[in-house]
């Protein structure tokens, strides 16, 4: 087995697991911060491609605008549509972008999320 399949196949359990313990998850997604697609649990009506390049510069932007407001470094970014959020979390080389229903306990999922964003940078960087 290819290294780049075992690190995918680490992946993959990281985001399973985020899933499996928050249901109100309805996509999941890693990507390089560059906007390509790592590894992705959507349905097929989504565009992975698509969704990884908007995420990757939601974190890029959101990143400039917290060092131009002198506010620290970035943490997360979350976004609320009538229908639910859009989470976004750093990952290093990486980005950790989640869309949940809107019933979700906030509190829980940002520390769920930001325990995977930490797993993700570890197996990343190996």
């Amino acid at each position: 087995m290819s290294e780049e399949n075992n690190y995918l196949i680490e992946l993959e359990i990281v985001l399973k697991k985020l899933i499996a313990n928050n249901p109100s998850i309805r996509i999941a997604t890693i990507s390089s911060v560059e906007g390509l697609p790592i590894l992705s649990l959507i349905s097929d009506k989504h565009n992975e491609t698509i969704i990884s390049a908007m995420v990757a510069t939601l974190l890029s932007l959101s990143e400039k605008a917290v060092m131009e407001m002198n506010i620290g470094e970035f943490k997360q970014l979350y976004i609320k549509g009538i229908d639910g959020y859009l989470l976004v979390f750093e990952a290093e080389s990486a980005v950790l972008a989640v869309s949940t229903t809107d019933n979700v306990k906030l509190g829980l999922i940002f520390l769920e999320c930001e325990r995977a964003s930490v797993q993700i940078s570890k197996i990343l960087n190996k």
